[in-house]
C-alpha cells in the first residue's frame, strides 16, 4: 500500500500541468560581468535550463517569454520549443530610463498572458529573473503579490545581482504572493556561481504547486536550495530516470557537486575555528611565560645586589688586615737585602784576603816564637808555595760561600798573578847574577 501511494505522489510531481512564463531582465545592468562570462549569458543559460525542465516535465506544459525593463511580450505560452529558444536568444538589452525595471507592470502583463493561455486546467507561474536596481517601492511590489495570489498566481524570483538592495523588497513580493501551500520561492545567487547550478538543485525546477516535492519558504537560499526529498527519486533531484536519463543524471551529478563543497566549506571552517582556538590558547600561554620570566628577573636583581653587598663587605674586611701584612712584608724584605749585602761583603773580604797573602815576598820570616818545634806555624815561604799551587787555590775558593772557581775573572786574575810572580822571579835571578860578577 505505501509503494502504490509513493508511486502516485512520483507521478504527480513529474507529471504536474502548469503554464509558466518567464520574465527576463533586459537593462544595461545585464551586461557586468559578475556572473561568468556576463549576466545576461548567465540569465540565457538558466532560462534554458528552466524551459526544457518545464516542458519536459508535461507534454502539455506551455512557457511564454517577457522582458522586464519595458514589458515586453516576445511570445505567449506555447508549447513550441523553436518559437521560446528564438524568443530567449532574441532579447534586447535596452536603457532603463528614468522609471527602471517597473516590475509591478511587468507582472501585470504576464498576468495576462497566462489568462490566455491554451489549457485552463493546468496551474499558472511567473518566473522572474532580476539582475539590475528595483526602482518601485514596497507597498506596489506587496500590492502586486496580492492580485497574484487572488488570482492563484505562483511566482518564483531569482536575484542575480544588486542582491543587497534588492532581496529585502523581493521577500516582500514573494511573501504576499505565496499561498497556502507555500509555493512561491526566492533563490539568491551569489556573484561568480552559475545560476543553472544553482537552479538545477532548487524547487524551482523541481517544482512546488501544493500536493508535494520540493518547498522553500521566502527567505533567501544563500547560494544554493536546499533539497528535500522527492519522491523514490530523491537522488535525481526528484526526475524519473525513466522518463528522462539525461536530466535525471545531470541533477545527480549537480546534487553530489553541491554536497560536496558544502562539505569542503564546512571542514574549512572548523578548521578555521580549530586555528583561531590554538592562537588564543597560545596567546594565554605567552602572556603566563612573560609574567613568570617577569617575576624570575626581579628575584634575580634581588639576589644579584645581596651578592654585591657581601663582595663589598669582605674586600673592606680584607683590606683592614691587608694593612699589617704589607708592614711586616716590608720589615722582612729590608732584613733581607741587608743580610745579602752583608754577605756579598764577606766575601769580597776573602777575596781580599788571600790574594795578599799569595803577593806577600820571599823575604818575610816571620815565625811564631812562643811556640814550640811541632806546634809552629808555617812560614811566609811555604805559604806562599801553596798559593802557587792550583789544586790549593780551587779548594780555597770552593770552599768560600758563593764563589765559582771556574768564574772568568777569577781565573784570569789568578793567571796575571802567575805571571807576576814569575816574571819577578826572573827579575830577582838577573839581579842575583850580576852581584856576583861584581864581586
Amino acid at each position: 500500500k505505501q509503494q502504490t501511494t509513493n508511486t502516485v505522489h512520483i507521478k504527480h510531481c513529474t507529471m504536474v500541468l502548469e503554464s509558466t512564463m518567464i520574465l527576463l531582465d533586459n537593462s544595461e545592468y545585464m551586461r557586468n560581468g559578475d556572473y561568468i562570462p556576463s549576466r545576461m549569458e548567465a540569465q540565457h543559460d538558466a532560462a534554458n535550463l528552466l524551459v526544457g525542465s518545464k516542458t519536459q516535465s508535461n507534454p502539455e506544459n506551455t512557457v511564454g517569454v517577457l522582458t522586464t525593463n519595458d514589458a515586453e511580450l516576445l511570445v505567449s505560452p506555447t508549447d513550441d520549443m523553436g518559437k521560446i529558444l528564438s524568443a530567449l536568444h532574441g532579447v534586447p538589452v535596452r536603457s532603463s530610463g528614468a522609471v527602471g525595471n517597473d516590475i509591478p507592470a511587468a507582472v501585470q502583463v504576464a498576468h495576462l498572458a497566462l489568462k490566455h493561455r491554451r489549457n485552463k486546467n493546468g496551474g499558472q507561474r511567473v518566473i522572474i529573473f532580476i539582475g539590475s536596481p528595483v526602482t518601485c517601492d514596497a507597498k506596489a511590489l506587496t500590492k502586486a503579490g496580492r492580485q497574484l495570489k487572488k488570482n492563484n498566481v505562483a511566482i518564483d524570483v531569482i536575484l542575480m545581482g544588486e542582491n543587497e538592495g534588492n532581496e529585502e523588497k523581493m521577500k516582500e513580493l514573494v511573501k504576499a504572493a505565496n499561498g497556502t501551500h507555500d509555493n512561491c520561492h526566492l533563490v539568491t545567487i551569489p556573484p561568480g556561481v552559475l545560476p543553472s547550478d544553482v537552479l538545477v538543485s532548487s524547487p524551482i525546477v523541481h517544482g512546488g504547486d501544493g500536493g508535494g516535492g520540493m518547498h522553500m519558504g521566502a527567505g533567501d537560499v544563500g547560494g544554493g536550495a536546499n533539497v528535500a526529498d522527492v519522491g523514490g527519486f530523491a537522488e535525481f533531484g526528484g526526475v524519473d530516470p525513466n522518463m528522462d536519463p539525461e536530466l535525471a543524471m545531470a541533477l545527480r551529478v549537480s546534487m553530489e557537486e553541491e554536497r560536496a563543497r558544502q562539505e569542503r566549506a564546512a571542514a574549512a571552517a572548523a578548521a578555521s575555528s580549530d586555528a583561531n582556538a590554538n592562537l588564543a590558547e597560545e596567546a594565554k600561554s605567552g602572556d603566563a611565560m612573560e609574567v613568570e620570566a617577569s617575576a624570575g628577573g626581579a628575584v634575580e636583581e634581588e639576589q644579584s645586589e645581596e651578592d654585591l653587598l657581601l663582595q663589598q663587605a669582605l674586600a673592606m674586611s680584607m683590606n683592614e688586615n691587608d694593612g699589617d701584612g704589607e708592614v711586616t712584608a716590608v720589615t722582612g724584605g729590608t732584613e733581607g737585602v741587608a743580610m745579602e749585602e752583608e754577605e756579598e761583603e764577606d766575601e769580597d773580604a776573602a777575596m781580599q784576603m788571600a790574594l795578599q797573602m799569595s803577593m806577600q815576598p820571599d823575604t818575610d820570616d816571620a815565625v811564631n816564637t812562643g811556640s814550640d818545634g811541632d806546634d809552629a806555624k808555617p812560614s811566609a815561604a811555604e805559604q806562599q808555595q801553596q798559593f802557587q799551587d792550583p789544586q790549593f787555590v780551587n779548594q780555597l775558593l770552593g770552599s768560600l760561600p758563593g764563589v765559582d772557581p771556574n768564574d772568568p775573572a777569577i781565573q784570569n786574575a789568578l793567571k796575571n798573578l802567575n805571571q807576576q810572580q814569575q816574571q819577578n822571579k826572573k827579575d830577582g835571578d838577573g839581579d842575583g847574577d850580576g852581584d856576583g860578577d861584581g864581586d
